[in-house]
């Protein structure tokens, strides 16, 4: 009785502290730490609760920024860059000859990437980015549990349409994108907690990696998830490792690579379709995924030949491939579409050479920032490489899901590097948080 009283009060004080927040700016911070937290948590489960999360953040962190600090804060080009790119994507509609509610809905994909610098100048002082990692990993280690299942019992899938398994909502790509994130991205916690020799918690860890990895070779199968996930262990290896240990991990990892490909049906049928898709493009112009991605990018270079400085303009791109479509219905080349499935052909098509130098800006000046050592510089890392990885294959960073993985992932370990970064300075400031 004693314990649950405790809860109980303890529960009351923390609702009467969360709702002191008008005259209390800890209580201001706290609220605007938990919305984040409850978008990474929902992000996996649904975009409808994700962006009512975000908004309502907007509103939450707006009372407590030292708007002045804030503005000198937007000098890093971590900050102005994912900024200039939105506005480049505005600006973009004044040349654009689609219809204004094409070039208004495509401005869309880009305006998320202004939460990048308000999350960076928020977790700089904010001490609790961590729940926000933590809330995402328990999030997809819950999807991952329903994913398999979903294998053992269909019909409780809230996607009854989808033709992949083991898919409880979303769709296979967004999954398959969520889980390799959060398998390599375990490999830095539980390399710490084996140096330190807390050998329990490494091995709970360890098994939400390997399910993560079982899921994904036996379940649930992403190819562009395969494609990533050896480039990112690769960049682990060469930040933590020696090369004599990072041959014997690659040798592992080609070795359980190899008995997952003999033992998982899923794991081959996905290897094969590469080839298989290609050769049923090649002689029956069948529209297969690589066939589709073939004729998109080729029909992408000519509309950028045609306006390389400043493209075409925003929310352009499914016109131009209505104009050049050819063949009969339902094959490869009658296709048109407003994605090119790449995110730079993508930019470039809208927004020409200038879009793409600032693209390419930006995901530098992000890598760049995670330089260092620390688990927020080592999340940080991953997540820009994973989105630019994957973004050869579908444009994830104007994508919902993957877009804003990118966008807190970097916002928030930035934040948190940027702050720690700040406390070791010789002459640190005071918090930037206002009243």
């Amino acid at each position: 009785m004693d314990s649950l009283a405790a809860k109980r009060s303890s529960i009351i004080a923390t609702a009467s502290f969360m709702l002191s927040a008008w005259h209390n700016p800890a209580a201001r911070v706290f609220n605007a730490d938990l919305l984040v937290v409850l978008t990474a948590a929902s992000l996996p489960w649904s975009t409808s609760l994700a962006s009512i999360f975000s908004a309502c953040w907007v509103l939450a962190v707006a009372l407590t920024f030292d708007h002045s600090a804030f503005l000198r804060f937007l000098k890093r080009p971590a900050c102005f860059l994912p900024i200039a790119l939105f506005a480049l994507a505005a600006i973009g509609t004044l040349w654009s000859d689609a219809s204004w509610s094409a070039r208004l809905y495509y401005i869309g994909p880009a305006l998320k990437l202004l939460f990048i610098p308000a999350l960076l100048f928020h977790f700089q002082h904010s001490e609790r980015g961590w729940w926000v990692f933590v809330a995402f990993l328990v999030s997809c280690t819950l999807l991952m549990a329903m994913s398999w299942l979903v294998l053992l019992e269909p019909g409780i899938s809230l996607k009854q349409d989808d033709p992949y398994r083991g898919i409880f909502v979303k769709n296979y790509i967004d999954q398959g994108q969520e889980f390799a994130l959060c398998a390599v991205t375990l490999a830095y916690p539980i390399y710490m907690l084996l140096r330190e020799r807390r050998i329990w918690p490494a091995l709970l860890l360890l098994a939400i990696l390997l399910g993560f990895l079982a899921n994904m070779a036996f379940v649930v199968v992403s190819r562009t998830a395969m494609v990533t996930m050896p480039i990112m262990l690769a960049v682990f290896a060469a930040l933590h490792f020696r090369w004599r240990t990072s041959a014997l991990i690659f040798a592992a990892a080609a070795f359980l690579a190899g008995a997952s490909f003999v033992a998982s049906s899923q794991l081959r049928a996905t290897v094969n379709s590469f080839v298989r898709d290609y050769q049923l493009y090649k002689e029956t112009n069948t529209a297969t995924s690589v066939g589709l991605r073939l004729v998109y990018w080729q029909k992408s270079l000519r509309f950028i030949q045609e306006a390389p400085l400043v493209g075409h303009g925003t929310g352009s791109t499914r016109g131009l491939y209505e104009h050049v479509k050819t063949g009969i219905e339902g094959t490869a080349t009658a296709e048109a579409v407003s994605n090119p499935h790449n995110q730079t052909l993508a930019v470039a098509i809208q927004w020409g050479v200038i879009g793409v130098i600032l693209l390419y800006a930006m995901w530098l000046s992000h890598l760049l920032l995670f330089r260092g050592e620390g688990f927020a510089a080592w999340v940080g890392l991953l997540v820009v490489v994973q989105n630019v990885l994957s973004s050869l294959f579908n444009s994830h960073l104007f994508d919902f899901h993957e877009g804003w993985m990118y966008v807190l992932g970097v916002g928030v370990a930035g934040g948190m590097v940027l702050g720690e970064r700040l406390r070791n300075s010789p002459a640190a400031p005071q918090s930037v948080f206002g009243p």
